[in-house]
């Protein structure tokens, strides 16, 4: 029989809220610690493709001039492992001369595992960690191409911009609102009390409270979230109990969760 300390977070109700094809991992470490997690994913991930002809074709336009560019910087797994595959599409070999950048060490994963060797800074999750970086200080004149979905953050733009360099953008998919039955969130979420939810976030934060709605008790719920950015728009929404994770990795979320008493 397992123990307390083996099982630290047993009697947990876990909200996790990773789009379906991420949740895997942090649905299995949250099992072997004790924990049940509830999965309501709170993203879903839908990719560009030849319906939408101008957002295609300015796909393919960026990815074969990928040559061009200083670097490109992947924002997200999901923007590693959807460009990946156009790059692969278009680009059997890699072009050579071009830096390789992803915020992130679950994003540098995704692109190492699909043989992109990519640069990321340690310890750091964010734009605001790959900005601080040295490689990015000096660049007047150079040209960068982000990879990420629809209406992502500016900042890394913004301030590449600012900096000198001309900025592009291939936007590879959107993230929209999963469509729940009031009766699959009632069942979910208020049906019996959850422990704790883990937002990695600011828009599945605010499809959460778009999908359930502020009310007292979930407002009332522990809330893991990656960084002070989203803590801040926790906070503003009428959360009360937020605690801040080292990063938005399983492994970090997890470990912010407090033991059941």
């Amino acid at each position: 029989m397992q123990s307390v300390v083996d099982r630290p977070l047993q009697g947990l109700r876990v909200l996790v809220t990773r789009p379906a094809h991420q949740a895997r991992g942090q649905i299995e470490q949250l099992q072997a610690l004790g924990a049940e997690p509830i999965a309501l994913p709170l993203l879903e991930i839908v990719e560009v493709d030849e319906s939408d002809a101008a957002a295609f074709h300015n796909i393919k336009a960026r990815i074969l001039d990928i040559d061009l560019y200083a670097g490109v910087i992947f924002v997200s797994p999901n923007a590693a492992r959807i460009g990946a595959r156009w790059i692969d599409e278009y680009w059997p070999q890699l072009p050579v001369g071009v830096h390789w950048l992803a915020i992130g060490a679950a994003t540098a994963g995704v692109l190492a595992e699909l043989d992109i060797p990519a640069y990321h800074v340690a310890g750091g999750f964010d734009s605001e960690a790959l900005l601080a970086d040295p490689l990015l200080q000096h660049i007047a004149g150079q040209r960068f191409l982000i990879i990420r979905g629809e209406g992502g953050r500016e900042l890394l733009a913004q301030t590449l911009s600012a900096r000198g360099a001309s900025i592009d953008y291939a936007d590879l998919y959107r993230r929209e609102c999963p469509q729940y039955s009031s009766e699959q969130i009632k069942s979910t979420i208020y049906a019996q009390r959850l422990s704790v939810i883990l937002i990695t976030s600011g828009e599945a934060l605010e499809n959460l409270l778009e999908l359930a709605g502020p009310v007292p008790d979930l407002l009332s719920t522990e809330l893991i979230v990656p960084s002070r950015r989203i803590a801040g728009i926790a906070e503003a929404r009428g959360f009360s109990r937020i605690r801040i994770a080292d990063g938005p990795d399983d492994t970090s979320m997890i470990r912010a969760i407090r033991p059941a008493d």
